[in-house]
């Protein structure tokens, strides 16, 4: 039997007048819903197996790619697998693992810093708590959420390139600082939606919301972006532009979860068995 060929979502119709905020908050939270049934297995992207391990790799996923970062952090958490570890290393040998993921001097200061300052202030132990992370060297808001939601299960809004870039293409907001764009994303939605809102964001931008030619006709949420247009438009082509499982290719996590296997995801090869991931 023939396979369906897919038929991209009928454009949002301009609409007679400005859409009230009542309106946006609606729209955002049926997109949320939508985005849901199409990314049922949105996971963070970074491996860990610890809070510690989490925290490191979202420092360094900074100007890289997750993949990247994947495919480093084995040979890193293999030589130096806790704070203490880390905290005592000699900075060029961490250097020499972290160079693939860019910027690996300033990287290399960073977990080092809050390595020694994990050991020297909180007995070696991740604190669960955003006043405390943010205090650690090269810890923003974003990295705490990130590892706040993930590992303890705190919720929190997780605002990197592709959220931001997405939410103003929604038009949830015209805000550009990543505080200011979590503050009213927050207003939009309940916090127990927070963590998992950000994971399949994040999933549409990485794999059908680009930011430069977004596929626009292969999109599910097509009827309701306010933005639709802005990249290919014809279904064929744009089913092109899929990345990652969307397009049959590998994800970002050597170790993924398997509900994301069930859906038809690959795992990411190692570092120099294949090429990161854009």
């Amino acid at each position: 039997m023939a396979k369906p060929k897919k038929v991209a979502a009928k454009p949002r119709k301009a609409a007679a007048k400005p859409e009230s905020h009542l309106g946006m908050v609606r729209r955002a939270r049926k997109i949320n819903r939508e985005l849901a049934e199409v990314y049922p297995y949105a996971h963070p992207e970074l491996d860990f197996e610890n809070p510690f391990q989490l925290l490191v790799a979202t420092v360094l996923s900074a100007q890289t790619t997750d993949l990247r970062v994947n495919q480093t952090t084995p040979a890193l958490f293999a030589a130096y697998p806790t704070p203490e570890d880390l905290a005592a290393a000699v900075p060029e040998e961490v250097e020499e693992i972290l160079r693939p993921t860019g910027f690996f001097r300033a990287k290399t200061k960073s977990v080092m810093g809050l390595s020694a300052a994990l050991r020297d202030q909180f007995g070696g132990e991740v604190p669960g708590r955003l006043d405390d992370l943010v205090k650690l060297p090269g810890v923003g808001r974003k990295t705490a959420n990130v590892v706040l939601g993930n590992y303890f299960g705190v919720p929190g809004i997780t605002v990197d390139t592709h959220f931001g870039r997405l939410v103003r293409r929604w038009k949830w907001t015209d805000e550009e600082d990543p505080v200011k764009v979590e503050a009213v994303v927050a207003e939009i939605f309940p916090k127990s939606e927070w963590t998992m809102l950000s994971h399949r964001v994040v999933f549409h931008g990485r794999r059908i919301c680009h930011a430069r030619k977004p596929a626009c006709g292969a999109c599910p949420i097509a009827a309701l972006c306010p933005s639709y247009g802005v990249g290919e438009t014809d279904p064929e082509k744009a089913e092109k532009l899929l990345k990652y499982e969307k397009g049959g290719y590998p994800g970002q996590r050597l170790k993924p979860p398997q509900s994301f296997l069930d859906a038809g995801g690959k795992p990411a090869p190692p570092l120099g068995a294949g090429q990161a991931g854009k």
